[in-house]
């Protein structure tokens, strides 16, 4: 048995097969500012949030749970400090699970660099980096508050091109960027 971010007891294979399903389909596509996001849920937790290009076709949410995790992400959007606090189903390694964790605890408005995390958790910047680049919640495990010790960094994987404008985005939308 494993024990997700929330506490709560999942199975590996219960967290495997949920990873698997869900990877094949979004419950729900929400418009927001920078993007489409395309949420992924399993029974009564958020298991993924991807940044979709903002043509992408939306799509109602498909249950009640989904709909609250919209709802949500809405507040947020509209409120940079509207806190999201849904159940999370995480799957990865230790050290991702640590990152994910240190990430949760960075307030809005401010960042931590790679470096800061690094120290913090007894890690290395890269596979600091590595670990927020395979975030498969931001919003929920704010990755892009992360930045480097000369300016934003990269984000999911990417030194530049729209990544980077969505992470700009929340950063301003946060208070960090003007």
């Amino acid at each position: 048995m494993k024990r997700d971010l929330t506490g709560s007891v999942r199975s590996a294979e219960n967290a495997h097969e949920a990873s698997q399903t869900v990877r094949k389909t979004y419950q729900a596509k929400l418009k927001i500012p920078c993007a489409v996001l395309g949420i992924r849920t399993w029974e009564s937790h958020v298991v993924g949030v991807d940044f979709l290009v903002p043509s992408e076709q939306i799509l109602s949410p498909c249950d009640g749970f989904t709909r609250e995790v919209c709802a949500q992400i809405l507040n947020y959007i509209q409120d940079a400090n509207f806190k999201l606090d849904m159940p999370l189903q995480l799957v990865g390694t230790c050290h991702q699970k640590k990152v994910w964790q240190a990430l949760r605890a960075i307030p809005r408005g401010a960042t931590r660099t790679y470096g800061d995390l690094a120290r913090q958790i007894d890690s290395g910047p890269r596979a600091i980096g590595r670990a927020c680049g395979d975030n498969p919640i931001p919003l929920f495990i704010p990755c892009h508050r992360v930045v480097a010790k000369n300016g934003t960094g990269g984000f999911m994987h990417h030194a530049s091109g729209d990544p980077l404008t969505i992470k700009a985005w929340l950063l301003r939308h946060e208070g960090w960027l003007p």
